[in-house]
């Protein structure tokens, strides 16, 4: 038993070194959590993963110092995890693996999709509030970003390609899939259905993630007239926009404030604002605004107050959703570009390298990409 706790706790201690850590709490609860995804001998494989995806014979030459396993044997195992959604696999158009480990979040949590149980669920959301949420946001360089809403982008906004949803898909060139909110699908366990919106499918997976989603019976592919009706009934809902925080697109959520992690972890927070990537706010016209109060309703940060009969924004909260814009009747509130607009990372490898060079420093950094090349865990 002592020699299982062993290695669950040299995983989590190897997780913790990833862009977005895995720390340990006093509770223990991390341990649990990796109790529902491995087997102990699956653990001590884990930890000889890497945050690059590496091919079968370089993760075995590590790993035959600890354990003697066949090419194939141990690909039969690294299978078995990654279909439990406990690491990342890619598959090449000729075949070939390459396996990697992954990250909490964004990571084996979103890989639960469909396979969720309460107990783990629960776990997470503990997790969460004893260790992992400061973990997720300690950089200050988030995962996701928030871009506008269809109907907020007018003519005189000033919008880059990729903070407008309507050419992100348009110009997208590989495959889109769709899969169930791994948020909305705990909350609906613990009997506390989305109060926002009755849709699932709202969590956009693109390239080769879209196809093994799609083989995994995880979600399924979509045209894009499929993925722009969704698109158009979430701002209807009042649905928040959050593509992965890069120009080279790998997932869109489609977020509420009652049960997206992300909203909901920042939303209590002093200025969470910071911890979201926006290059826009609203303003409002006071000379037209009648404080209806629908924009208030509308508002997924809280964002927004009413004072005075006149719609107040309080800018430590807004995070340029823009889903306040088009249902104003008299058109009193609309979007305006921050005065430093920021260029997001060119894909997800420039992103995490950029998390983790901020969490650890520019030296130890370079030592743990130096070990990485010379195939050695860092």
């Amino acid at each position: 038993m002592q020699t299982a706790i062993t290695q669950y706790r040299k995983l989590q201690q190897h997780l913790d070194k990833l862009p977005v850590g895995f720390p340990e709490t006093e509770s223990g609860v991390e341990i649990r959590i990796l109790k529902h995804l491995f087997t102990p001998e699956e653990a001590e494989i884990a930890i000889f993963l890497n945050l690059l995806p590496e091919k079968i014979q370089k993760i075995n030459k590590r790993l035959k110092r600890k354990k003697h396993l066949t090419d194939s044997e141990l690909e039969k195992i690294l299978d078995t995890i990654n279909d439990k959604g406990a690491i990342s696999r890619h598959i090449t158009r000729d075949g070939t693996k390459y396996f990697s480990i992954a990250m909490l979040a964004i990571g084996m949590f979103e890989f639960q999709v469909n396979r969720m149980t309460k107990e783990f669920y629960q776990d997470f959301v503990q997790y969460l509030e004893e260790g992992f949420r400061d973990e997720f946001l300690r950089t200050r360089i988030p995962q996701l970003r928030t871009i506008p809403t269809e109907g907020s982008i007018t003519p005189e906004l000033p919008i880059m390609t990729y903070d407008n949803i309507r050419e992100i898909i348009s110009n997208y060139q590989g495959l889109i899939g769709v899969t169930n909110c791994i948020c909305k699908q705990g909350q609906d366990m613990l009997n506390n259905p989305c109060k926002q919106t009755k849709m699932r499918e709202i969590c956009f997976i693109f390239g080769s993630a879209a196809r093994k989603y799609a083989e995994s019976d995880w979600g399924r592919v979509l045209t894009k007239d499929e993925t722009f009706k969704i698109l158009k009934q979430a701002e209807k809902d009042g649905l928040v926009l959050q593509p992965s925080n890069t120009k080279k697109l790998f997932c869109l959520c489609l977020c509420c404030g009652c049960c997206c992690e992300v909203l909901t972890s920042a939303k209590p927070l002093e200025n969470p604002v910071q911890y979201f990537a926006t290059n826009y706010r609203a303003i409002v016209d006071i000379e037209t605004c009648i404080g209806c109060g629908i924009c208030e309703t509308r508002c997924q940060m809280d964002a927004i107050s009413i004072i005075n009969e006149k719609s107040v924004i309080d800018y430590t909260h807004c995070i340029g959703c823009g889903l306040c814009v088009p249902t104003c009747s008299e058109g009193a509130i609309k979007l305006e570009q921050v005065e430093q607009p920021k260029e997001p990372p060119k894909n997800s490898g420039k992103l995490y390298m950029n998390i983790l060079r901020k969490k650890v420093g520019k030296a130890k950094f370079i030592i743990m990409l130096t070990k990485q090349m010379f195939g050695k865990t860092f």
